[in-house]
């Protein structure tokens, strides 16, 4: 599991967040917090990482390292 993906899912359970209730949050779609985290998206765009970075209110490199 890549980094991004492990560090997304982890963070998101932890706040308590679903899936969906982050992809709000964040203003990207669903199908993406889905994609990234089972790996079937592995480059997302900077835009989209900065999006959920901030919508789990943690740095950008905390969500990729």
């Amino acid at each position: 599991m890549s980094n991004i993906s492990k560090n997304l899912r982890k963070m998101r359970e932890a706040k308590g967040l679903s899936q969906e209730k982050l992809a709000r949050l964040a203003d990207v779609a669903n199908n993406t917090i889905i994609k990234i985290e089972g790996e079937k998206n592995k480059n997302p765009t900077l835009d989209t990482l900065k999006k959920i970075a901030k919508a789990l209110g943690v740095s950008l490199d905390d969500l990729t390292n």
